[in-house]
């Protein structure tokens, strides 16, 4: 049997702090406005994915979480083109390369985290898959140059390729060449950032991101205003905010941001509703937790789905998840790292708002800023002898 050749690589969840929502260009999945997202920690939220080439594969596979999936979509197809285009430029400069761009691939990834639930699954696997085949054909790309690649498989994937604090700029060439993400600041710059995702529903969301971006530009009246003068100056203050290390800032502008970005979803026609009832409860108990410390010490923010993400710095931790374990202290997530919060409320807190947070959440992943894509051992792949996913038995 012909050589397998494989890289293995991790990649991790971004969550939007200024909301990417809006295509400029579909065919090249470039975005109407840039954005800025935290990346969370590996160890809570990752997407592992080995890539394999060899010249004994008939065809490019994808098999996801256990299950094949297909890669003759355009958007797979066109990152594995320019990849492949990379690779046989190595080739071409050096004949002693085996050809592996001319080989067929093979992708098994795998999430510990629900795929299509609204936790930017996708952003995690284009980032993996991406990352892993740059490895395998021994490319030396730096991140950014790879994170153009990856916005074409899925945008904020681009954004997955660093750790950190990370801007995707939205770019202004026709060809999309400048749309790119970059990293405002390392993790080690505020390694205090925590959050809690509140996983609020785990089923696959009623409208894509995709057709509802469209959607949005095609009807939305507020959504040019949002694109071209609120969310660039919101870019800047956030950045400043990082820099700074400023939370109520942060929070400020978060809060406001995916505010912003679902109202545009409600002015959509027909109108889009990702945000639910556990949603909103999730809303009025960050800002009572803000009411009764004085300041913005929490703040929420919800993606194309219902999940709940409350930032948080670590010197508040004990604040914030005691309201949280006082209202989710039932559900799974709450490992024995976090035995030491009691379930309170602060002084004059309303705790009637728990109730509507309590019945709405199946569980809680609590998790922080952390690094962007890591390479695994080769003895840890996903893969077997044969090219195809090692048994889970």
């Amino acid at each position: 049997m012909a050589e397998i050749y494989h890289a293995t690589a991790t990649a991790p969840v971004n969550i939007a702090v200024i909301k990417y929502w809006g295509k400029a260009s579909t065919k090249l999945n470039t975005p109407t406005n840039s954005s800025l997202s935290v990346t969370l920690s590996q160890d809570d939220l990752r997407t592992i994915t080995t890539a394999s080439c060899s010249a004994s594969f008939d065809s490019d596979a994808l098999w996801l979480n256990g299950a094949p999936h297909d890669v003759s979509n355009a958007r797979s197809q066109a990152c594995f083109a320019e990849l492949r285009a990379l690779r046989k430029a190595k080739e071409d400069q050096d004949s002693s390369l085996p050809p592996l761009s001319s080989y067929k691939l093979h992708l098994i990834s795998e999430n510990n985290f629900p795929t299509a639930a609204g936790l930017a699954s996708s952003a995690a696997g284009f980032a993996a898959f991406v990352r892993a085949i740059a490895d395998l054909y021994e490319l030396e790309e730096t991140p950014t140059q790879l994170s153009r690649i990856a916005r074409q498989g899925s945008g904020s994937a681009c954004r997955s390729l660093f750790g950190g604090y990370v801007a995707w700029e939205k770019g202004s060439r026709e060809d999309g060449y400048d749309s790119i993400a970059v990293q405002v600041a390392p993790e080690s710059h505020w390694p205090t950032m925590r959050a809690a995702v509140l996983v609020i529903s785990d089923a696959k969301k009623g409208v894509s991101s995709t057709s509802g971006m469209q959607a949005t530009v095609a009807t939305s009246t507020l959504f040019p205003n949002r694109a071209n003068v609120i969310v660039p100056a919101r870019m800047e203050a956030m950045k400043k905010a990082i820099a700074e290390k400023d939370f109520e800032g942060f929070a400020e502008l978060t809060m406001a941001d995916s505010n912003s970005f679902h109202a545009v979803c409600l002015d959509t026609i027909p109108p889009i509703f990702y945000m639910n009832d556990s949603s909103r409860a999730a809303v009025r108990v960050v800002e009572e937790i803000n009411r009764c410390a004085g300041k913005k010490v929490a703040a929420y923010t919800f993606d194309a789905g219902p999940n709940a993400v409350i930032y948080y710095d670590e010197a508040n931790e004990d604040l914030i998840l005691g309201v949280l374990k006082k209202a989710t202290d039932h559900v799974t997530g709450w490992s024995d790292k976090y035995s030491r919060i009691s379930p309170k409320v602060p002084d004059g807190f309303n705790d009637s708002l728990l109730a509507a947070l309590s019945t709405g959440v199946s569980r809680i992943i609590l998790t922080g800023v952390g690094s962007g894509p890591l390479k695994v051992p080769k003895e840890n792949a996903l893969i077997d002898n044969e090219g195809n996913p090692k048994s889970s038995t």
